[in-house]
């Protein structure tokens, strides 16, 4: 997948996204979605990388626990056929839930 497709792939979220982060003072009311590649996987064969898989992060962050927006994000990744994991948490000082999503690409 490229970085291209993946874009595409958030926006079909329907939520506001943003790479990394959104700038100071420009983040939207919850929900929202971040994603990020934070490494890779890559093989090596020969001292070169051969193969090369990204791995990407897709963070969901609401207010309050949305058991259908998380369907809603799951449907978009089982549809683009991407094995992933989930996990969740509270922070506290932002009172947001954030729950992260993790694949390679």
């Amino acid at each position: 997948m490229t970085k291209e497709e993946t874009v595409r792939m958030v926006e079909e979220m329907g939520l506001p996204f943003a790479y990394d982060h959104f700038a100071e003072g420009e983040s939207p009311d919850p929900p929202f979605i971040v994603y990020l590649y934070p490494g890779s996987d890559n093989f090596a064969a020969d001292g070169v990388a051969y193969f090369k898989q990204d791995r990407l992060r897709i963070e969901a962050y609401t207010d309050k626990k949305d058991i259908t927006l998380e369907e809603r994000i799951e449907a978009v990744l089982d549809r683009h056929g991407l094995f992933y994991s989930r996990s969740e948490t509270w922070i506290g000082s932002e009172k947001l839930y954030t729950v992260i999503y993790e694949t390679e690409v």
